[in-house]
């Protein structure tokens, strides 16, 4: 029996039948043509070691042996020279994709360092979704105690659509945890600020009125001792005079 990976039959299934309302035909439905993995080596680019290290981890990670990405002209400035090698990618398709994505998703960002979802600015216009991962360790694939080097990657997952809303709405289906809303929190946050100012001038302004009732008050009193000084000069003047 043929093995089918389980986002695979996920999709077949249940992704299919939630978004073909949208379509003309279930052919229609947009999918995920492959995931490609990207990581710079940066200053290792000299030292073969880590060269070969930063391959081999990347092949653990996705599952496929990783290529090396070589430089296709010189650069002074860095160093470099045309053909040397400047990173590592693995592209995937078919079953070890939705096998890496079913991973990705349940053993991989439940690790990722203070994860709270991923953010949805990461589409390029044209349907496809580029994230990064900081730490390699993230991926349980990796032991932290045999590394060298903490380092990252770009992790692509690219769809057969141009539309980034289409795109998006795959990704969420097959379980990408994409946070619920950005645009719907900053307008929640904007309203909270506004509230919040408006506290302050409100505050504001009555301390202002309390500084001017105050000066309002302070001749009042200068008169009433102004009349009672009178009124007593008036009454010596009776008692002279009587």
């Amino acid at each position: 029996m043929e093995y089918t990976p389980r986002l695979k039959k996920k999709y077949q299934t249940e992704v299919v039948s939630n978004l073909k309302g949208n379509y003309k035909s279930v052919m229609q439905v947009p999918r995920l043509v492959k995931i490609c993995l990207n990581q710079g080596i940066g200053k290792a680019a000299s030292d073969k070691k880590q060269i070969e290290a930063a391959q081999q981890e990347m092949t653990l990670i996705a599952g496929q042996k990783a290529m090396l990405t070589n430089s296709s002209k010189d650069i002074s400035n860095f160093k470099l020279r045309k053909g040397m090698p400047v990173g590592v990618m693995v592209t995937l398709r078919g079953n070890q994709m939705y096998d890496f994505l079913d991973r990705f998703i349940t053993s991989t960002m439940p690790r990722i360092r203070d994860f709270n979802g991923i953010s949805d600015k990461g589409f390029d216009g044209r349907g496809n979704y580029t994230m990064g991962i900081k730490e390699q360790i993230a991926f349980p694939e990796i032991s932290i105690d045999k590394i060298s080097n903490i380092t990252g990657m770009d992790v692509t997952f690219v769809t057969n659509t141009n539309s980034d809303t289409e795109s998006l709405a795959v990704l969420k289906e097959l379980g990408l945890p994409f946070k619920q809303n950005d645009a719907a929190e900053k307008l929640r946050e904007a309203q909270i600020e506004k509230a919040r100012a408006e506290q302050r001038r409100e505050a504001e302004e009555e301390a202002k009125l309390e500084v001017s009732g105050e000066e309002n008050n302070a001749p009042d009193v200068q008169e009433s001792e102004t009349e009672e000084n009178n009124q007593d000069s008036s009454k010596e003047f009776d008692k002279i005079e009587n």
